[in-house]
This record gives C-alpha cells, structure tokens and sequence, in this order.
C-alpha cells in the first residue's frame, strides 16, 4: 500500500507542476467551483463566478484530495505552498498554506502571480524556520533564487494532501482542476483535486 501511495503522488507531483507553473491563459485554464451533476464521463461545474463548464478527464488520472490541517503540523525542514498578499514590509499575509508530501518536493517551487485573488502571489518553497508573533506564526521559506517570510494567522487555511479516489466525486463536491480548452469548448484535465468531506480547496 505504502508503494502505491509513493507512486500516485510522484505522478500527482508532474500533475502539480502543471498546474501550479505560471502558464499561457490560452494553454490552461484555472477552475475553481462545485460539481453540478455529472454526465457519464463529464462532470458539469458551476465555476465560481457562476458559469457552467463541462469538463472531462484524460486517460488514467489522478484524483487527489484535500484534507484539513494544523499549523502544528508545519515543521522546519517540510515543503509548502501559500497564496498570500504581499503586506507593506515585503511579506506574505498567507490565506492558505498546503503542505506538500515528501514525494511531492520541489512541486511549482518559487514565488509568482496567482489568482485566487486579485494581486496574489504563490509561494512553493522550503520552511527554514518558524517564528510566533503578535499577529500569527511567520514561516522564513527558501526556494530556488530567493526567500520570503509568510504571516500565518488565525484565518489561513491550512491543508494537506492525501491520495483520492473518482467514488469521492459527486454533486456538490468543491475542485480545483488546471485543465485544457478542447476545441469544442469542453475542458478536459489529467487531474482532480478535490475538498474531502466538504472541504473548499484554498487554493
């Protein structure tokens, strides 16, 4: 079982790359919503600016979930990703915080533009250190070219991965998919990540 998870994640982390890399908006789309109904080999999804997308999958892939985490969960030494807003000293004020797997190391690593939200900024880096303060913990991260110190506050989502599976897929669920425009204006992607039990992946 331990060999099967190592594997699923060290092709869940070429997936991520893909996903998390600064990409052409006429290559990739981003789509954050709610699976509507599905349609044998189709999922409809109610993106989260209301449109409905219809979007299918390619062959073998990955399903991955969300879960719930702890900021004690976060230790020096781990890999970790956060969407954060960059405050007036040059840090990150995180509104989420993924720990990345071992396997999965190395995924998207750097620090570029994201868009969860207007001027957000994605960190995938190295945590050299941590440190309490008045307003939360602040991670000093190190990633290939630079370091960045991220405020985690009471607010930041804080969410691990863990291996999913295509039963866990049904109305109502929350994604998050990278996927490719089809030439019929159908998405299709090679990977799901999804919210386990109601969760609304952060990122």
């Amino acid at each position: 079982m331990q060999n099967l998870i190592r594997r699923a994640f060290a092709a869940a982390s070429f997936a991520l790359v893909c996903a998390a890399l600064p990409v052409s908006a006429q290559e990739t789309v981003r789509i954050r919503g709610t699976i509507e109904r599905i349609e044998g080999p189709v999922f409809v999804v109610k993106t989260r600016d209301g449109a409905e997308v219809k979007l299918s999958l390619t062959d073998n892939p990955l399903f991955v979930a969300i879960v719930k985490s702890t900021l004690a969960d976060i230790k020096p030494g781990m890999f970790v990703g956060s969407t954060g807003m960059t405050q007036a000293d040059g840090s990150q004020r995180a509104i989420e915080v993924h720990i990345f797997p071992e396997s999965m190391r190395g995924t998207g690593e750097g620090h570029y533009d994201w868009d969860l939200k207007p001027q957000s900024k994605m960190t995938n880096a190295n945590v050299e250190k941590t440190v309490a303060g008045v307003d939360g913990q602040m991670l000093s991260v190190k990633y290939k070219g630079g370091e960045k110190k991220i405020l985690v506050t009471p607010d930041t989502a804080i969410v691990t991965y863990v291996t999913g599976d295509r039963s866990d897929l049904k109305p109502g669920t929350k994604i998050f998919v990278a996927a490719k425009k089809q030439s019929d204006g159908t998405l299709q992607a090679p990977r799901i990540t999804y919210g386990k039990d109601g969760l609304t992946p952060p990122m």
